[in-house]
């Protein structure tokens, strides 16, 4: 029997599975942020590390029984991130063939039976990476978020919100229930010590919060829902990005919904999907709701001559299914 390893490296967490060439998920493992923008090299070595310990400890196997690795890599987005990327995943110790892509690939891999299409990310932050029917040609965003002009993950939600209390404040934007939610939750004992807070550093808000603006939108609040419907019609234009260098605007194909902002479901699904139709209509909208590292998986059987398409329903089976849109 041979075992394969696939790794989801994120920025809040890194996942390690093993599973068997018959496609039964054995074990999994947990460890720390890997994102080398906010760790370093090390530390994504350190994070895989204790990741794949952890998982082949659990499933009873050494490293060297290993026979294929796939690697889906937080913040790896341009060429001159491979070489030390893949010097990284070396320190793992693995005899065995491996590949290394951005993590939205490998939510792709797992929510599309074709192999192929477009995954949007949103988490934390945000991103979209595509490839063709071949798998020759990829398309992406930069993975910047707002500073490149790209939304939306958790934190560009919440960085709208503080933007509209504040214009609220000002007198600039209308009221909001933003505001008082943004108090209580900060503790703070008015808009100015809030805003003074925020603008100072003494207060901090990150992605944590975006369900609270999900909460306000669902009371009825238009400034919150406007945030949403904003939200959910970047994540659309990031597809549609994806989709133009692919050219797949007069194909069918799936737009795979990774992460955890899409739990809010059509409020934030329902324009993004308006916003891709109106580009490329044979688009079809799959959530993913199993572990990405599902698709790191098969990533790896791939690198070992694996037919991994073959297994990949008895591998979902064993670890989770996906709902289509």
């Amino acid at each position: 029997m041979r075992y394969f390893l696939g790794v989801d490296v994120g920025g809040t967490k890194t996942q390690a599975l093993i599973a068997d060439e018959s496609g039964c998920a054995l074990a999994l493992g947990e460890g720390g942020p890997g994102n080398h923008e906010e760790v370093g090299y090390a530390g994504l070595a350190n994070a895989m590390r204790q990741a794949v310990d952890q998982a082949l400890a659990h499933a009873g196997l050494s490293i060297e029984q290993i026979a294929g690795a796939g690697f889906g890599v937080a913040g790896y987005d341009w060429p001159s991130e491979r070489e030390p990327t893949l010097q990284a995943i070396a320190t793992l110790g693995l005899d065995a063939p491996v590949q290394a892509v951005n993590d939205a690939l490998i939510g792709l891999l797992a929510g599309s039976a074709g192999g192929w299409g477009v995954a949007v990310v949103s988490g934390t932050g945000c991103n979209c990476w595509g490839w063709d029917r071949s798998r020759q040609r990829i398309g992406q965003v930069t993975g910047s978020g707002l500073a490149m002009g790209e939304g939306a993950g958790g934190s560009e939600v919440v960085a709208k919100a503080v933007q509209a209390v504040a214009q609220a404040w000002t007198r600039r934007g209308p009221p909001t229930q933003l505001t008082e939610t943004l108090l209580k939750h900060t503790g703070s004992r008015d808009v100015e010590d809030l805003l003074e807070g925020l603008c100072t550093a003494r207060i901090w808000l990150d992605a944590s919060v975006a369900p609270l603006v999900f909460e306000v939108a669902t009371a009825g609040d238009k400034v919150a829902q406007s945030i949403i419907r904003w939200a959910g019609q970047e994540l659309g234009e990031l597809a549609n990005a994806v989709i133009r260098q692919l050219g797949f605007e007069a194909l069918e194909f799936d737009v795979v919904l990774v992460g955890s902002m899409y739990d809010a479901g059509p409020a934030l699904i329902e324009p993004m999907r308006a916003t891709i139709a109106a580009l490329a209509p044979g688009a079809r909208l799959v959530k993913l709701t199993y572990p990405p590292v599902v698709g790191a998986v098969l990533l790896g059987m791939e690198q070992a001559g694996v037919d991994a398409a073959g297994v990949r329903e008895t591998l979902l089976r064993s670890a989770g299914g996906a709902v289509m849109m």
